[in-house]
Formats: structure tokens, C-alpha cells, sequence
């Protein structure tokens, strides 16, 4: 088991598939994959994107780059952000999201207008 002190992407898709539910201080046992700074940083700004070091991940074969962690949890934010057909793509995505505190995490939030759930940003930390 590794340590990670800070910021994780959890998909929404992800917790809705076979994740587990989870609230400010429970204590998660994850596979962490290197975030996609790119795709994070359309969905969050640059300035958010720059704080998420990791994804959790369930269906990703196992990589060297793979960091599998117990910690706990200090933090949850929903996202919800606008979605759009990007130049040159066929496929919709996320964009200009927006993140709203919260206590709890089960991947069911629901939208809120034009803005739909994308996923949560939550604060590991292996401290005690």
C-alpha cells in the first residue's frame, strides 16, 4: 500500500458501475492511476486541474504507474459542469465544471439544471 496526501478524481460512471459509498472520514482502499491533467483541466480549469494528481480507477489493467492506497477521506466536492461537443470530436464532454462541498459520495447526484454530475474531486490523506 502507497501513501497520497491530496487530491483525487473519482468518475462518476466509475462509482455507479462498483463503487463503493463513502463520506468525509471514511477510510477507502483504492487503485489510483496518474490523472489525465488534459481532460481535467476542461472539465476544471487549469488552476483546479493542477491540485488532482490521481483518478481512482476500477477497470484499468494494473500499470507500473498503478498505486494502490488506504487512506482516509478529508474532503468531497461534487462536479457538475456543462457538456458539450468539443471542435473536431463526435463525442460530448464535460466542460466548465463546478464544485460544490459535500459530506457523502454514492455517484447518484443528481444534475443541477444544464449542469450534469460528472463526477467528485476528494481529499485523501494517510496521516492519522
Amino acid at each position: 500500500m502507497g501513501g497520497v496526501n491530496g487530491n483525487v478524481w473519482v468518475d462518476d460512471w466509475q462509482m455507479q458501475c462498483c463503487g463503493e459509498p463513502f463520506q468525509i472520514g471514511s477510510t477507502v482502499s483504492w487503485t489510483l492511476h496518474p490523472a489525465d491533467r488534459d481532460w481535467l483541466t476542461r472539465v476544471l480549469g487549469e488552476e483546479t486541474a493542477a491540485t488532482i494528481d490521481w483518478s481512482e480507477e476500477h477497470h484499468s489493467d494494473e500499470s507500473p504507474d498503478a498505486l494502490r492506497v488506504e487512506a482516509r477521506v478529508i474532503g468531497i466536492s461534487a462536479v457538475h459542469a456543462r457538456v458539450e461537443l468539443l471542435p473536431g470530436e463526435n463525442i460530448h464532454h464535460p466542460v466548465g465544471g463546478v464544485l460544490t462541498p459535500t459530506t457523502s459520495a454514492d455517484g447518484w447526484d443528481p444534475d443541477r439544471g444544464d449542469l450534469k454530475f460528472t463526477g467528485y474531486v476528494v481529499t485523501l490523506t494517510t496521516d492519522q
